[in-house]
Formats: structure tokens, sequence, C-alpha cells
């Protein structure tokens, strides 16, 4: 009878992709009164050995919390994406303790520079 290896992780996250906030972030009077559309996206490095085997939600990282908290950072207006991708890295480290390191991507979907593109983003990566 052959034996069955235990199968390792060897990395793991969860990622929430392209969220969409409508939300009154940017450096022009204009963008802040009357706002825009954005998209958020992240990766948080988590273990996911244990809800692999127990099926459990308790046991991984609840991704409708992760959204809330994401939700909450959103509606507080900044001048720069930069830093609201580091409210957001910040909050999800600080309310999750099972994350070891984020993903975050912050995405102004119709940025007013006259260019036609998909939009501008900032990217960073954080960790505890």
């Amino acid at each position: 009878m052959v034996k069955k290896q235990k199968m390792k992780i060897t990395q793991s996250c969860i990622r929430l992709h392209n969220m969409r906030f409508y939300a009154y972030h940017g450096v022009l009077e204009q963008e802040r009164r009357v706002g825009g559309e954005y998209l958020v996206s992240l990766c948080a490095e988590v273990d996911l050995g244990k809800p692999v085997v127990s099926d459990c939600v308790d046991d991984t990282l609840n991704y409708a919390d992760v959204y809330s908290a994401v939700a909450e950072e959103m509606a507080q207006p900044s001048n720069l994406l930069e830093h609201v991708a580091g409210r957001i890295g910040q909050r999800v480290l600080d309310s999750f303790p099972q994350v070891e390191a984020l993903q975050v991507s912050v995405t102004k979907c119709n940025p007013p520079m006259g260019a036609d593109c998909q939009g501008a983003s900032v990217e960073i990566k954080v960790k505890r």
C-alpha cells in the first residue's frame, strides 16, 4: 500500500479584485467636490494551511470583513492615492492579525490629466 504524502502549502493569500467605490480623493477641488470612481485590489498573505483542512470560516480571513474595512477607508477623502493605499494597508494590518503581508492597489478610473487611459494607480506592499 502506497502512503500519501502530506501536502505542504508554500505560499498563500486571499485576493479581493477590483472592489468598486465612488469616493472623493484628489488634489483638485473639483475632484473633492464631485468625486469619482475608484478600484481597489488587494492580496493579503495569510497562512491557509488550517482552513484548507478544516473547511471552517473561523480558521481563515473573512474577506467580507476586509471589504468593510477598505470601504471605511475609501470613505475618508485624501489628496493622494498614496495616502489612501497607506491607510488601507495600515488598517488591514491593525485589524487582522493573521495577515502577514499585504499588497494594495488603488486606481482612479478617470484621472483629470487629459489622457486616454483606463486609470492611474498606486500600488504598495506592506508587511509586519
